[in-house]
């Protein structure tokens, strides 16, 4: 599918297909959204000495790199493990066009996100001292084969549910369900009724909180 760069409200860039008419981010604010749903209603809520990050999915890397962006901020005393998946990888010209790195005051993360983007597929490479990310190219629906350690934080970053339909229904939500440990958490951008209903009945704890710059709500989903 074609695609090509598009600069939202914020000044950040996100890719537009133009045969699904969907961007792999808010119109309102790539770098906000990333920030305020996986961040702040993410990352940030998690205690855990060790943390095992899955994402749903891969996209253009933005949110692994939001997401170092925050680690290096902290004592680092902790350490994170990020899981992607990722069926339609983004191309070389599209990486450096997007150009993430520019967006932030650290001028380490130039040099992470080239390690991000160049990282091999299917093996675990350590970006930097105590953060290790491994890309999977595969399909969603594959993740039920795929052997993860338990996990305490889930991306939930899908396409929108107008274009992909099944990404928002209960045997996509129950395989990531059977990934997560006790206590772990699952955010969204989305807020819809029927995902809400989903996840309560694969026996989440779900709370609607603010969403991001041109949305109302969210969710954040604990498993118990």
């Amino acid at each position: 599918m074609k695609r090509e760069i598009k600069i939202t409200n914020d000044g950040s860039k996100t890719l537009f297909i133009n045969e699904l008419n969907e961007n792999y981010h808010s119109h309102h604010g790539a770098l906000q959204e990333a920030e305020h749903v996986f961040i702040k209603n993410g990352l940030n809520l998690i205690n855990d000495y060790e943390i095992n990050i899955l994402e749903l999915g891969f996209g253009t890397g933005l949110n692994v790199l939001v997401t170092i962006n925050e680690y290096l901020k902290t004592d680092k005393n902790h350490i994170i493990n990020y899981f992607s998946l990722e069926k339609y990888p983004i191309n070389e010209s599209e990486i450096n066009d997007l150009a993430y790195f520019k967006l932030f005051d650290n001028p380490e993360l130039k040099n992470i996100y080239q390690k991000i983007h160049s990282a091999e597929w299917e093996k675990s490479v350590e970006i930097t001292k105590g953060f290790t990310l491994k890309k999977i190219k595969c399909d969603f629906f594959d993740l039920k084969n795929i052997a993860l350690p338990k996990i305490n934080l889930v991306y939930y970053d899908c396409f929108g549910a107008r274009v992909q339909p099944d990404l928002w229904e209960k045997p996509l939500f129950e395989m990531v369900a059977n990934t997560m440990d006790v206590n772990g958490l699952l955010t969204t951008y989305s807020s819809k009724g029927s995902v809400r209903r989903i996840l309560q009945e694969l026996n989440f704890k779900v709370e609607k909180k603010q969403g991001p710059p041109g949305k109302r709500e969210m969710i954040n989903a604990i498993k118990l």
